[in-house]
């Protein structure tokens, strides 16, 4: 378990932005203690950073699709049966 602070470094996030992460579900912590401290777990920070890569991945495919012309994607193709 690793506290919000350790992760925001690894992350290079602020710590409130490590916390928002936990309370909208995208890292899995918790708050333990007396008093209550949050602690997020190691495996959610790895499982994170694959989400972002894949995200990541996914829009700069969806870029070069942007990006290529019609013919580069469908070939030139015959309209009105030319």
């Amino acid at each position: 378990m690793l506290t919000p602070s350790q992760v925001a470094e690894m992350l290079q996030l602020e710590v409130d932005e490590v916390v928002a992460l936990v309370l909208d579900g995208r890292l899995r912590g918790a708050r333990l203690g007396s008093p209550a401290s949050w602690r997020i777990e190691a495996a959610s920070v790895e499982d994170y950073l694959d989400d972002q890569a894949e995200d990541a991945r996914l829009h700069a495919l969806w870029r070069e699709s942007n990006a290529a012309s019609f013919p580069e994607l469908w070939g030139r193709g015959r309209r009105g049966g030319e």
